[in-house]
C-alpha cells in the first residue's frame, strides 16, 4: 500500500508540474520566433552559436551553445525519462501486461502510422526520408499541459494512460536515435563507455546510494558516449537504468535514490532544460518562407503524420486491441474521450524538434519549413484534442 500511495503521489506531482510548463514552452517559442524574425535576429544567432569549450588535459570538448544544449542538457532530460520508464516498469502503469497492454499497443500504432504517412509523402527523396521519425514522437510536458486545462472533465485513468503512452513514445524515440542516428563509431570511446557501465552496475549491486558516485561515473559515461559517435543523450538513459530503485529508510520515510533524483530533476527539466531547448530550436526564419514551401513533401509529411497519423495509429490500434481482448479501455473513459486524447498525442513539439535536429543537421535544407511543420502539426493537434474533450457530452469529474 505504501508503494502504491507513493506511486500515485509521484504521478500527481508530475502531472501538476507539467500543467504549467506547457505555458512556459509556448511563451519561449513565441519569443524565439519574434527574435528570429526581428532586427534582433543576429543577436539571437550569436547566442545560439556562442562557442563553449571545456579542456581537461588532452580531452577537449568544443561546441556552440546550441549543441551543448542539444547534446548536454538534453542528456539530463533523457536521464529523467529513463528514471520514469524504470519506475513505471517496476512499480507503475507498465508493471504488468494487463496495465501496460493498451499504452504499449497504442504507442506502437502512434509511431508506425505517422512514419508510414511521412514515407508516403517522401518515398522518392533519399535525403527527405531521413526525417521519417520526426512525426512519431509525443511531447509529455505539452500534451499533459493541454490536458490539465480541462481539469476534472477528464478521468484520472485517461491522464495516466496519456502519461504512460508518452513515456513509451519517448522510449521508442530513444531506440530510434540509437539505431538510426549513430555516426561512425570510435572503438576506444565505446570501450571506455562499456567499462563505465560495468562500474555503474557494480556500484548499483553493492547498494551505493550516494548521488556523487553516479554523477561522477555518469559524467565519464556522457563524455565517452559523446566521443564514440553514438548520440550523447543515450548516456542519460543508460545511467538511469543503473541508479538503484530499491527503497531505503531515510528520516522515517522509505525512498529510493532513483525516486529522489527524479523528484530533484523534475523542476530543472520542466522549467529550465525544456524551455531552453525550445528557445534555441524553435527560432524559425519566416521571412524567406513561402506558402508553397509549407506544402512540399517534407512539411506535409510531418504535419499529416502528427495530426492524422498519431490519432489514427493510437485510436485504431487501441480499438483493435480492445476488440480482440488484448487490452481494456481505461476505467470510466468513453470512446469519444479516448479519441480526444488520441488527437493530443500528435503534440510532438520538443521531441519532434529534437529528432528533426538529428535528421536534418542543416537548418536551411528545407528553409525551416520542416520545423514550422512541427509547430503547426503540434498546434492543430493540441487545439483539436482540447476541443473534442472540452465539448464532450460524456465528461464528468474523476
Amino acid at each position: 500500500m505504501e508503494r502504491k500511495g507513493n506511486e500515485l503521489k509521484i504521478i500527481k506531482d508530475f502531472y501538476e508540474r507539467e500543467s504549467s510548463v506547457g505555458i512556459i514552452l509556448i511563451m519561449v517559442t513565441v519569443l524565439a520566433l519574434l527574435l528570429k524574425n526581428s532586427p534582433f535576429a543576429e543577436t539571437y544567432n550569436l547566442f545560439l552559436y556562442t562557442p563553449v569549450e571545456i579542456r581537461f588535459g588532452a580531452l577537449d570538448i568544443a561546441k556552440p551553445l546550441l549543441l551543448w544544449i542539444n547534446d548536454g542538457l538534453m542528456a539530463v532530460f533523457f536521464l529523467l525519462v529513463g528514471l520514469e520508464v524504470k519506475r513505471e516498469i517496476l512499480y507503475g502503469s507498465l508493471s504488468s501486461w494487463s496495465q501496460a497492454a493498451l499504452p504499449v499497443i497504442a504507442a506502437l500504432g502512434g509511431m508506425t502510422v505517422p512514419a508510414l504517412i511521412y514515407i508516403g509523402f517522401n518515398r522518392n527523396q533519399p535525403i527527405a526520408l531521413q526525417g521519417w521519425a520526426i512525426p512519431t514522437a509525443t511531447d509529455i510536458a505539452f500534451a499533459l499541459g493541454v490536458l490539465s486545462l480541462l481539469g476534472k472533465r477528464v478521468p484520472t485513468s485517461l491522464k495516466i494512460f496519456l502519461l504512460a503512452l508518452a513515456i513509451i513514445d519517448d522510449l521508442g524515440a530513444i531506440v530510434i536515435i540509437a539505431l538510426f542516428f549513430t555516426a561512425e563509431l570510435s572503438h576506444v570511446s565505446m570501450a571506455i563507455a562499456s567499462v563505465t557501465l560495468v562500474l555503474l552496475f557494480i556500484v548499483n549491486r553493492v547498494s551505493v546510494t550516494r548521488q556523487a558516485a553516479y554523477i561522477l561515473l555518469g559524467s565519464v559515461l556522457w563524455v565517452s558516449v559523446l566521443k564514440s559517435g553514438v548520440h550523447a543523450t543515450l548516456a542519460g538513459v543508460a545511467l538511469a537504468f543503473m541508479i538503484p530503485m530499491e527503497a531505503k529508510e531515510i528520516d522515517g520515510t522509505r525512498v529510493s535514490l532513483a525516486e529522489r533524483l527524479e523528484h530533484d530533476l523534475h523542476p530543472w527539466v520542466s522549467f529550465l532544460i525544456l524551455p531552453l531547448f525550445a528557445f534555441v530550436n524553435a527560432g524559425i526564419d519566416l521571412r524567406g518562407l513561402s506558402i508553397r514551401e509549407i506544402f512540399d513533401p517534407v512539411p506535409m509529411g510531418i504535419m499529416c503524420g502528427l495530426f492524422f497519423g498519431k490519432q489514427i495509429g493510437v485510436f485504431v490500434f487501441s480499438w483493435v486491441a480492445i476488440r480482440l481482448k488484448l487490452a481494456v479501455l481505461p476505467h470510466g473513459v468513453t470512446w469519444s474521450q479516448f479519441y480526444g486524447v488520441a488527437i493530443m498525442t500528435g503534440i510532438g513539439f520538443t521531441m519532434s524538434l529534437f529528432i528533426d535536429s538529428l535528421a536534418f543537421v542543416d537548418d536551411k535544407i528545407y528553409q525551416y519549413a520542416d520545423k514550422l511543420a512541427v509547430l503547426l502539426g503540434s498546434l492543430v493537434s493540441g487545439v483539436m484534442g482540447y476541443l473534442v474533450l472540452r465539448y464532450n457530452r460524456h465528461n464528468r469529474a474523476s
